[in-house]
């Protein structure tokens, strides 16, 4: 009976993962819903913020109703999952992208945004497709300039907001950044990532190439 008990728990423990990873890419999928819906029904991404209320939810949902800047905020977490301490990487997206809105408020010119943020979107999907190859310094340095673009487009809303304002929303940004990052990092974990000898699953080799498509689209519209 008691082997019986045990076999059972040890079942119930490899399976747990497995259920909690299921979850994050249902919350995944979820967002990008949002993202794919803001875009079709003309959500307004030009918006203003009147108190600190307004800019939490703003700071909070920015980073999931444009479809460019979410994809690659779950790409650098997918990616972080290659490395042990990868969650740096990911750490250092997220103040990248503070940085890129503190910039913003200071009115210093970042230009080429939107190129900028479609071009990184093309690099992390042609990582994806390659993460045995991955430098976590080049990757690092990557999100980096990825995370400064994005949180500078983020920004436009804010920049005659006040104090309380801004720090609201920069507060509501980061977390949904830490959040969709580290959720994506769990997926990648779970998808054997970082297990370098292991044959690449074709779920991630497809979002990489997804990643790309979306990539070159916006990268032409931005030209256009």
């Amino acid at each position: 009976m008691f082997k019986t008990q045990l076999s059972e728990s040890r079942t119930a423990g490899e399976l747990n993962p497995s259920k909690f990873m299921d979850r994050h890419i249902g919350a995944i999928a979820a967002l990008i819903l949002i993202s794919l819906l803001s875009s079709l029904s003309g959500t307004p991404f030009d918006h203003t913020i009147s108190n600190a209320w307004e800019a939490f939810v703003w700071g909070l949902a920015d980073p999931v109703i444009s479809l460019n800047c979410l994809v690659g905020i779950v790409a650098i977490g997918l990616l972080s999952s290659v490395f042990v301490r990868g969650a740096a990487i990911a750490g250092c997206f997220v103040l990248a992208t503070v940085l890129g809105i503190v910039i913003h408020i200071f009115q210093l010119d970042l230009p080429g945004t939107e190129i900028a943020i479609a071009i990184s979107t093309i690099v992390f999907g042609t990582m994806l497709m390659m993460p045995n190859q991955l430098n976590f310094l080049v990757l690092a340095l990557v999100g980096i300039s990825a995370g400064l673009f994005q949180g500078y487009a983020n920004a436009e809303s804010i920049v005659s907001a006040g104090t309380i304002s801004i720090v609201a929303y920069i507060l509501g940004i980061a977390l949904t950044l830490f959040a969709v990052a580290m959720s994506a990092r769990e997926i990648g974990v779970g998808m054997g990532m970082g297990e370098i000898n292991r044959t690449l699953p074709w779920k991630i080799s497809l979002a990489g190439f997804a990643l790309c498509a979306i990539g070159i689209v916006f990268l032409s519209n931005s030209l256009i």
